[in-house]
């Protein structure tokens, strides 16, 4: 358990990039910019502000990496059910490696299950955690350099999770990108 909690520290230690702050809808006392953030989350996650996002994320990762963009994969933490997964990254992926010239990870990363996302069903997080229902193409990651990303880091669990899974196959995670940003408390 404590290597568990090593390997974690250590994935949320590599760089993160967020575009905006996403307050959840029970925070009330947010201005127009959180709420236009707050729908910018959910139009994405909805499959609809796929080329905005990507558009970010591209330059993002150019200005990060720059030519080295053609030398990475970009994948992105998979969603909750195959449906979720494929409206929400399938385009969005194709777009951000057609913009960088990174080499596409989407489809060497299959959901093959459901089960609730961890923000639907906090109670039973740590049990939710444990089902497997991804499936990774193993041997296409071994010696890959990765960049993931995902819509929304609150603590970092999911992706570090996932990024360790990458790298136990010999793949190397640069870093994550995020869509937003979890916060309580608005300043």
């Amino acid at each position: 358990m404590a290597q568990v909690a090593e390997n974690i520290r250590k994935q949320l230690a590599e760089p993160q990039t967020w575009f905006c702050k996403y307050f959840p809808k029970r925070i009330r006392n947010v201005g127009e910019k959180e709420i236009a953030d707050r729908t910018r989350v959910y139009r994405f996650k909805d499959g609809v502000a796929h080329e905005e996002v990507a558009q970010l994320t591209a330059e993002s990762m150019k200005q990060q990496y720059g030519a080295a963009c053609s030398t990475i994969v970009f994948t992105p933490v998979p969603a909750s059910t195959p449906q979720k997964n494929e409206l929400r990254y399938k385009a969005f992926c194709e777009r951000v490696c057609e913009l960088t010239g990174a080499i596409n990870g989407y489809d060497h990363v299959r959901v093959c299950g459901e089960r609730l996302a961890i923000h639907e069903n906090r109670k039973a997080e740590k049990e939710i955690r444990k089902v497997n229902i991804i499936e990774f193409d193993e041997e296409w990651f071994n010696g890959k350099t990765i960049v993931a990303f995902d819509d929304i880091i609150t603590r970092g669990i999911s992706y570090a999770t996932f990024a360790i899974q990458l790298e136990s196959f010999g793949a190397n995670v640069l870093g994550g990108i995020f869509l937003a940003k979890t916060h309580y408390k608005v300043k």
